[in-house]
């Protein structure tokens, strides 16, 4: 049994009540795992993402979102273990060994890019102003769910519930207009 989930009272039904019953300690304990505050929070919003996804078949949901945020954060520590920075040295030290990459994208993917901006503004429209100012506040001002509940005066519990519940309808409305799978 992991050490914050003795705290948490049986009989939780719905994924509702699990979430506002577990996401604290599961943030805690991605935290302890990860390391990073935002690397545990997007792996206990991916571990619910999951849950929603299968959760009939889950028996013992509780157990298994411990499960999948160990798993996942542990996953997060290997891939950026992997990451190496690339050192070019040149004879004089002075001047890089390659051209640096064109950062513009080519004038096809602009155009790409440029629809589907305009569809996820769409999807945002769909919501409540709430929740676009939570994903503005998350995505666009990079705060962590405790920040914003400091600017907002929601609980971090409820940050990331409305979050995870907007993102979910954006989501869905960007598949059925074919942007995602």
């Amino acid at each position: 049994m992991q050490p914050d989930q003795a705290k948490v009272t049986p009989g939780c039904e719905t994924i509702e009540e699990l979430f506002a019953a577990l996401e604290s300690p599961l943030l805690n304990y991605a935290l302890r795992l990860a390391g990073e505050l935002g690397a545990a929070e997007d792996t206990v919003q991916e571990a619910f993402m999951k849950l929603q996804a299968q959760f009939k078949e889950v028996r013992e949901p509780r157990r298994w979102l411990y499960r999948t945020v160990h798993n996942l954060a542990l996953n997060h520590r290997r891939q950026a273990a992997k990451v190496v920075a690339l050192e070019v040295k040149t004879g004089d030290n002075t001047a890089p060994a390659l051209d640096p990459p064109d950062p513009q994208p080519l004038p096809d993917e602009q155009i790409v890019r440029s629809e589907r901006i305009g569809l996820v503004r769409l999807s945002l429209g769909t919501l409540d102003d709430r929740s676009r100012e939570l994903i503005r506040l998350k995505f666009n001002e990079e705060l962590s769910y405790k920040e914003i509940g400091q600017r907002t005066g929601l609980k971090a519990g409820n940050v990331g519930y409305i979050l995870h519940h907007a993102l979910k309808t954006v989501a869905e409305e960007l598949a059925r207009n074919g942007v995602v799978p």
